[in-house]
């Protein structure tokens, strides 16, 4: 099967699941992801550059309507799959432009702006760079980061760190997905995190795996009602 592709119609079975989940969306339809086994827990994943085009908007168009209390004047899209959406993010809230990191240096780029960076599904050590010809950007606006999922938080902090080498620092952080719940001990509690949709962590169980509803953080769903949890 091939993930991302589109929205399925509301409703979907409660598990066990096997290497699928119906994952629940703002409007109530369902969009499939593939289950990860890391072991004891397994989680959904979502690789936004390989979702059709019209999944992509759809959800960039929720995560602009999650963050449009935020007053954000600038987008920064986290490298790589943050700027499928951060793109569509800033046109959602009427920007011209945006923001975009990246992993490799150019000739004309500093030192100063650049941090180390790693996540979950690239746990091998690299930098972040921001281009000091975009820094002016910056400068006296409310930051928004954008990023494609949070799951340890690892890569979304090497974010709030270079843009603190810029002197920014962010207003909030914008996500498509919520991976559970595993990288909120470590993040900063003055530091506000919005999401399109969020997903649990799932148990082993006879058959497959369980959701366990409780790690979904609904909460940062400003369009996800509660009474919708995995």
């Amino acid at each position: 099967m091939e993930f991302w592709q589109s929205f399925d119609a509301p409703g979907g079975a409660e598990g066990p699941f096997t290497d699928r989940y119906p994952a629940p969306m703002p409007d109530g339809s369902r969009l499939t992801l593939p289950l990860r086994d890391y072991g004891e827990v397994a989680v959904a994943g979502f690789i936004a550059n390989q979702a059709a085009i019209a999944v992509a908007k759809r959800i960039g168009d929720w995560m602009a309507d999650a963050a449009r209390d935020l007053g954000a004047e600038v987008v920064v899209g986290m490298p790589t799959l943050g700027q499928v959406f951060a793109p569509l993010v800033a046109e959602g809230l009427g920007q011209a432009n945006w923001v975009a990191p990246g992993w490799s240096r150019k000739r004309w780029y500093e030192e100063a702006l650049s941090v180390p960076a790693s996540s979950s599904t690239a746990p091998g050590e690299r930098r972040l760079w921001l281009d000091p010809r975009v820094k002016h950007r910056l400068d006296g606006r409310r930051v928004l980061l954008v990023d494609d999922v949070i799951s340890t938080g690892s890569s979304a902090l090497a974010g709030v760190a270079l843009l603190e080498r810029a002197g920014a620092r962010p207003a909030a952080l914008l996500v498509a997905m919520a991976q559970a719940d595993r990288w909120r001990e470590a993040w900063p509690a003055d530091l506000p995190v919005r999401a399109a949709f969020a997903t649990p962590l799932f148990a082993r169980a006879p058959g497959g795996w369980m959701p366990r509803p409780e790690t979904a953080p609904l909460d940062l769903c400003p369009l996800f009602p509660r009474r919708d949890a995995a």
